[in-house]
C-alpha cells in the first residue's frame, strides 16, 4: 500500500499539471502554487528538525510525532497562499513554526502601517497605488484597506466607554468640529472634551457625533462622560456658543468658566473697521493679558469710555460675557496662557481637517469618526505636559474651597464631586 504524499509532494504534482496546461492564468499560477510550495518545504523542514528525525522515520526516544495539519491562508502580492501547517503531539514542548511567527509579525506591521498611512491622510486609492507592484498587481485594495482601518472602530468604542474618574481633571476644554457627511443635509457635529490635570499631563477625554451644538446635545454629551466617573474641574473653556454656555451652567454649576478670547476677539474686531482694527486689538488684549484682574478692569472701563461713541456695536460685543473673558486671572500665573483659549485642540483641528479633506464627503457617520478619532489621539498623544509646581497645586486647592464650599470632597484631588 503506498503511503500517503506529503503536502509537498502534493502541490509538485500541482505544479506539474499547471505546467502542462494551456490556461491563460498558467504564468499567475505557477508563480503561487511555487510560492505556496517554498513555505510548505519550509514548514515541513522545520517540523522535522523540530523532531530530529525524517518523514516515517521510527522514534527511538518517544520524542513525539506528527498528527496531521491544519488549513492556513496567506495573503501576498501573488494571492492567496494556501499551505497546510503541520501539528505534533507528545512532546515536552509545543511546536511553533518560527517562518509562520515572522510572517504573522510582518503581516501585524503591514496592518499598522496601513492604519498610519490612512490616518495621515492617504486615500484608500493613495494605499491601494502604494502596495501595488510594476505589474499592475496590488495586495492591498481599497476593500481590504477599508476593512483593516475599521480597528479604528474598536479602538474608538473602547476609547468612548473607559473610565474617566482617573483623571484628576482641573481644567475641562470643550468646542465642536464639523464634517460633511452624506446623510446629512448639513455638517454633522461632532463633540469634544479634553482636559489638563493635577499631574500636567493633557489628556483627550472624549469625542462624540452629534445633530447639533444644541443645549441638549452639549448637555448629553457632559452627561455621558459624568456617569463615566468624570469629576467636576475648577475651571471650564469654551466659546461663546449660548446652547453650550447653558449646558455648563446645568452640568457644571459651581466650575469657573473662561471664554476663550481669541474667539471673542475675532467677534470684536468684526464690529471694528478695518482702518481701526489694529489699534482695537491691542487695547482689547491689554485687558484680556493683564496682570491682574482690578487691572483689567480698569483697562476695560477705559475702553469702553473712549469707544462707546465711536463702535457702539462693538463696545456692547465686548461687554457682553467680560468676567468670563478674565476669568484665567483667577488661576496660577504659569497657567493663564493655556487656559485663555481653546487653541490645542483649535490645532489638533486643522491637522484633523488636513487629513479629512482628501475625502469630500464621509459615506456615514462611522467613517468620519473613525479618521477623526484616530487623527485627535494621535495628536493628544503629542501633547505636552504642564508644570504643576507646588505653589500651583496650593493656590488650586484653596479655589477649590472657595468654590465648593463646605460640601465634601477628596482632598488628594483638585477635582471634585458635587453633594448629592
Amino acid at each position: 500500500m503506498a503511503s500517503k504524499l506529503r503536502p509537498s509532494q502534493e502541490m509538485k504534482k500541482e505544479i506539474a499539471s499547471i505546467i502542462k496546461s494551456k490556461s491563460e492564468d498558467m504564468l499567475m499560477d505557477f508563480f503561487r502554487k511555487s510560492s505556496e510550495l517554498v513555505l510548505q518545504n519550509t514548514l515541513e523542514e522545520e517540523v522535522t528538525d523540530f523532531l530530529q528525525r525524517d518523514w516515517h522515520q521510527p522514534s527511538s526516544d518517544s520524542k513525539g510525532y506528527r498528527n496531521g495539519y491544519y488549513d492556513r491562508k496567506i495573503k501576498s502580492s501573488e494571492g492567496t497562499i494556501n499551505v497546510k501547517v503541520p501539528r505534533v503531539r507528545d512532546t515536552e514542548e509545543n511546536f511553533e513554526s518560527m517562518v509562520l511567527q515572522h510572517i504573522q509579525s510582518l503581516e501585524k506591521k503591514l496592518e499598522k502601517l496601513t492604519v498610519e498611512m490612512y490616518v495621515r491622510g492617504l486615500s484608500t486609492r493613495d494605499i491601494e497605488d502604494t502596495f501595488t507592484d510594476k505589474s499592475g498587481k496590488t495586495f492591498l485594495s481599497r476593500s481590504v484597506v477599508s476593512n483593516l482601518t475599521e480597528t479604528l472602530i474598536d479602538e474608538y468604542h473602547e476609547f468612548s466607554e473607559r473610565d474617566l474618574s482617573m483623571y484628576d481633571i482641573v481644567y475641562l476644554f470643550v468646542d465642536g468640529v464639523y464634517e460633511s457627511i452624506r446623510r446629512y443635509t448639513n455638517n454633522q457635529t461632532i463633540l469634544c472634551a479634553w482636559g489638563i490635570c493635577s499631574d500636567g499631563s493633557k489628556v483627550l477625554l472624549h469625542i462624540e457625533a452629534a445633530q447639533s451644538e444644541s443645549e441638549d446635545s452639549w448637555t448629553a454629551f457632559f452627561e455621558g462622560m459624568i456617569n463615566r466617573g468624570l469629576r467636576q474641574p475648577l475651571a471650564l473653556i469654551s466659546d461663546g456658543h449660548k446652547g453650550l454656555k447653558n449646558a455648563i451652567t446645568r452640568t457644571f454649576p459651581q466650575a469657573k468658566r473662561q471664554r476663550c478670547i481669541a474667539h471673542k476677539l475675532r467677534n470684536i474686531l468684526n464690529k471694528v473697521p478695518r482702518h481701526a482694527q489694529q489699534e482695537v486689538k491691542a487695547y482689547v488684549k491689554m485687558v484680556y493679558y493683564a496682570v491682574d484682574r482690578d487691572t483689567a478692569e480698569y483697562m476695560a472701563g477705559q475702553i469702553i469710555e473712549k469707544y462707546a461713541d465711536l463702535y457702539p456695536s462693538m463696545v456692547r460685543c465686548f461687554q457682553e460675557d467680560i468676567d468670563a473673558c478674565l476669568t484665567h486671572l483667577d488661576f496660577p500665573e504659569g497657567h493663564r496662557r493655556l487656559i485663555r483659549t481653546t487653541n490645542l485642540i483649535e490645532r489638533s483641528f486643522v491637522e484633523e481637517k488636513r487629513r479629512t479633506k482628501i475625502i469630500p464627503q464621509h459615506q456615514n457617520e462611522k467613517g468620519a469618526m473613525k479618521l477623526v478619532y484616530g487623527t485627535l489621539i494621535r495628536s493628544a498623544a503629542r501633547w505636552q505636559r504642564v508644570t504643576m509646581s507646588e505653589l500651583d497645586l496650593t493656590i488650586l486647592r484653596n479655589l477649590k474651597k472657595t468654590i465648593i464650599g463646605k460640601i465634601e470632597s477628596d482632598e488628594n484631588q483638585i477635582s471634585y464631586l458635587l453633594a448629592a
